[in-house]
Formats: structure tokens, sequence, C-alpha cells
């Protein structure tokens, strides 16, 4: 199986978006790497949640709770 590789001159490889016109290669995996980070933080929030009464006085200080 061959690997590919990708070069820096690719990650300035540009296309186009239907909506937004010119991108590059480099602006859609970022986008990728957002999105995912987005799900993360999701993920979080609904798992912290779950001791939003066990962390008792602490709740006011923990951010994450108020989401």
């Amino acid at each position: 199986m061959e690997t590919l590789k990708i070069s820096e001159h690719d990650f300035s490889r540009e296309g186009i978006h239907p909506e937004l016109g010119v991108v590059t290669l480099k602006q859609l995996l970022a986008t990728w790497v957002v999105h995912d980070l987005g799900h993360i933080a999701q993920i979080a929030r609904v798992m912290a949640k779950q001791y939003r009464t066990e962390v008792g006085p602490w709740n006011a200080y923990l951010g994450i709770l108020k989401k």
C-alpha cells in the first residue's frame, strides 16, 4: 500500500466551495479539526452535567455546568 504525503505546497491548494467560493486545503482541514473539537466540547458538557448536584457548593465556580 502506497503512503500519500501532503507537502507544504499542497496546503495552499485551492478549491471552490459552492457558498464560500475559493478555499484552501489548509482551511478545510482546520475546519474539520474545529468541527470535531466542537463535538468533544458537547460531550464534555453532557458528561459534566451528570455531576451538577454532586459538586455541591462548587457548582457556582464550574462554568461548564452553566452552559
